[in-house]
């Protein structure tokens, strides 16, 4: 597959975003949900800032706290022999079968702005921030769907009760309508469709259980963007493919004369994050009818392969104009980049299935 990487990449980095929390630092400004506002390309970008190390030897655990709206930082020591620290995101319990303790960085949702897709400014202050029980230890990964006049901002929100996906509106960027959380626990990776299809509304989404379930993505329908039934599994794991470990979505589905194409991110079992792509029935989305053989991008650029978690390129947005997207997409956990790719390319690259 052709890309064109941005000669500007990275977009954004930590270093080009100012910390909200004193005595923080920003480790990640990625995986933005994107949206075209009166002219302009806006980022809706994770800015992930952790605590500065009070002493060595010790870090810091961000939790936001609803009641006073204000972040305490919990001290661990790193020899506490009750957690595990070999992942720079997370803290576990040892024994825990695979549950985190807390997170080592508190993420939200701040705004940059761009005229020609390429330069950015990155404002100041959050656009979304932590609020209630259920975001405590903050909210990740935006997606922006726009259905007429409305965009509608979905990110997974985290907090020791596990990972949802909770829904925000906005017709401004300026003033948000708060929804509440639309898929329970643990679940992530929401996409919602930019149209009806047969008088519904479509999801993808990415439920995990420890239990018989995998990552793999799903599929469910509403009447209303507020309550989501009818779940069908939709797109499995492939073994010893660049998607055998995880999978989940990634940009908003592309209408096109084929059907609904929709970019989504696979990982292998080792971790290596890839961007691939779905081609689903335009008049019943649960049909899928062909995927990628290979990757669309896949970490090849130093930004890709090093950072706060190497070897990533995990997009949550694109823009389309004629046959180009515009791939926007997080490198590394680290920063924003974006890469250009053919509409057509993509849709003949698949392999019918």
């Amino acid at each position: 597959m052709n890309s064109q990487r941005y000669e500007e990449n990275p977009l954004i980095a930590p270093k080009d975003v100012k910390p909200y929390h004193a005595g923080f630092e920003v480790i990640g400004a990625f995986n933005a949900g994107v949206a075209v506002y009166e002219g302009e390309t806006l980022l809706l970008l994770r800015v992930a800032e952790r605590p500065l190390p009070p002493r060595e030897g010790v870090v810091g655990a961000p939790v936001y706290n609803p009641d006073s709206g204000e972040v305490a930082v919990k001290e661990l020591r790193l020899d506490d022999e009750r957690y595990d620290f070999s992942d720079p995101r997370t803290i576990r319990e040892k024994g825990s079968e695979g549950a985190f303790a807390y997170l080592t960085s508190l993420s939200y949702i701040r705004i940059a702005r761009s005229a020609d897709g390429r330069h950015f400014t990155v404002d100041d202050k959050p656009f979304i921030y932590p609020s209630g029980e259920l975001e405590t230890f903050g909210i990740e990964d935006p997606r922006v769907t726009q259905i007429g006049d409305t965009y509608y901002i979905y990110f997974s929100a985290a907090s020791p009760v596990g990972i949802g996906e909770s829904l925000v509106s906005t017709k401004d960027f300026v003033h948000t309508e708060h929804h509440g959380m639309i898929f329970g626990p643990d679940n992530k990776d929401v996409i919602i469709f930019p149209e009806k299809v047969g008088g519904k509304y479509y999801a993808l989404h990415r439920p995990t259980t420890p239990s018989t379930g995998r990552p793999e993505v799903w599929l469910a329908e509403s009447d209303n963007l507020l309550y989501w039934g009818n779940h069908k599994h939709l797109l499995g794991l492939r073994a010893d493919r660049w998607d055998s470990g995880r999978i989940g979505g990634g940009a908003v589905p592309i209408r096109t004369e084929r059907g609904w194409l929709a970019l989504y991110h696979g990982a292998t079992k080792e971790h290596r994050y890839c961007m691939g792509a779905v081609l689903l029935d335009a008049d019943d989305p649960s049909r899928v009818l062909a995927r990628s053989a290979r990757p669309i991008l896949e970490p090849e650029a130093p930004y890709e392969t090093d950072g706060f978690f190497g070897g990533v390129v995990f997009a949550c947005g694109a823009v389309v104009d004629g046959d180009v997207v515009r791939l926007y997409y997080g490198a590394a956990d680290t920063s924003t980049a974006c890469a250009e790719l053919s509409l057509r390319e993509i849709l003949d690259g698949l392999e019918p299935v």
